[in-house]
């Protein structure tokens, strides 16, 4: 009769704890980030874009 107790007992304590772990979880959302790389392009395909004659306009310097 002692070890029915026990047994009852010890269950009940892991229901009860089993339960308390489950209001502790944390719950983290991922949102990956976007890398978005611009390429200059060259005057002269800039210039071949745009239909000018000259690709000065388009020049770094």
């Amino acid at each position: 009769m002692n070890t029915k107790k026990w047994k009852i007992a010890g269950l009940v304590f892991l229901i009860g704890f089993s339960s308390s772990l489950q209001n502790c979880t944390v719950h983290h959302v991922y949102h990956p980030t976007k890398v978005v790389k611009v390429k200059k392009i060259p005057p002269g395909q800039a210039k071949k874009i745009t239909g000018e004659k000259s690709a000065r306009k388009h020049a770094h310097g």
